[in-house]
């Protein structure tokens, strides 16, 4: 399959893997909360003017339909949500992972509509961001244990977070870009 996509790896991460920045000063992080409040809008704007069949092409071979990503993204962010707030009540909560791959196979996939999970993620990123405003620089050095990430302090958490949506958003506008739309 590679030999017939040679950007197959380009493709599937096109803003590269994850690399954290270290600890963020206070302005990088307003830029990071705003980067989450403003996430839900950009990621509408890249996926409104699609076809129900655009909407259904998957961004890479083997890869998920730009549906199942939008729907990944409301899932992952709801869990990632939940993962913070857990960090923030709890002493080093060990915090289980979930199977995306078979999360993206369920009903509410192919029969929910994007606007669904649009609206979700402006809701739950809104309130993300009000929560994340309203903590100081000690809340953020408060850790999780993910079972496949290892442990990570609130602060990585926020970083991975945008990484996360920024990474999906950027498979959805370079298939938009690759095809033409």
């Amino acid at each position: 399959m590679c030999s017939e996509h040679p950007n197959i790896e380009q493709w599937r991460y096109p803003i590269g893997p994850f690399m954290s920045l270290g600890p963020q000063t206070a302005g990088e992080r307003r830029g990071s909360i705003a980067e989450i409040r403003g996430m839900a809008s950009v990621l509408r704007e890249a996926v409104q003017p699609l076809t129900p069949q655009q909407l259904n092409t998957s961004y890479r071979p083997g890869g998920w339909s730009v549906k199942q990503v939008v729907h990944h993204l409301a899932d992952n962010n709801m869990n990632a949500y939940l993962r913070f707030k857990r960090g923030l009540t709890e002493e080093a909560p060990e915090i289980p992972s979930y199977r995306e791959d078979l999360w993206a196979e369920q009903s509410d996939y192919q029969l929910e509509p994007v606007e669904t999970s649009l609206a979700l993620l402006e809701s739950l990123n809104r309130r993300f961001a009000c929560l994340l405003d309203s903590l100081g620089e000690e809340q953020f050095l408060r850790t999780f244990l993910s079972l496949m990430l290892g442990t990570m302090t609130l602060d990585t958490a926020v970083q991975r977070y945008n990484w996360h949506n920024r990474h999906h958003l950027a498979q959805i506008t370079s298939l938009i870009e690759r095809q033409g739309w």
